[in-house]
């Protein structure tokens, strides 16, 4: 047991194995019915559905300037597409270290190749429109947040996934 001095001057005792107690909570293992509804509650959805929106996104607010456009779509879904490859890629998940070094390294690599598709825009594009460019890459970025509609649970009542 240790004794500690409060502000007021009394003595204290706390025992490290009262403190431990508290700290470590046991939960119970699920049970194969409790694991299967919250999968049932809890979707998955796959990054290539993003990916795809982002693209449909693109050509449905293309317009009059659809090479420009199309171009700051693109400077969003290539280095995203290359992105999800390369976590989904098998190396990618063999660890939690691995998957970690994973997202960094595939991070840098996807903001490096969108740096590099907007410095080489002006040979690439003929007459480009850097508005138009530029409008078509916040638009497609921004259906990213379709992701976090699309990955929301189903509202359900009945689910006690509580341990």
């Amino acid at each position: 047991m240790s004794k500690t001095e409060s502000t007021f001057g009394s003595k204290v005792t706390a025992n490290p194995q009262d403190i431990e107690a508290q700290q470590e909570v046991e939960s119970p293992p699920w049970t194969a019915e409790q694991v299967q509804r919250w999968r049932q509650s809890h979707p998955t959805f796959s990054v290539w559905r993003v990916l795809m929106a982002q693209v449909l996104v693109a050509v449905f607010f293309a317009g009059s300037l659809w090479l420009s456009w199309m171009y700051g779509a693109m400077t969003v879904v290539v280095p995203a597409a290359l992105f999800a490859r390369g976590l989904t890629s098998r190396t990618a998940s063999v660890n939690a270290m691995t998957a970690a070094l994973g997202l960094m390294v595939w991070q840098g690599v996807k903001w490096m190749m969108a740096v590099m598709f907007l410095v080489l825009a002006p040979r690439i594009v003929p007459e480009l429109s850097w508005p138009a460019m530029l409008a078509g890459l916040v638009v497609t970025m921004k259906v990213y947040w379709l992701a976090l509609i699309w990955g929301k649970p189903k509202s359900t009542t009945d689910l006690n996934t509580t341990l």
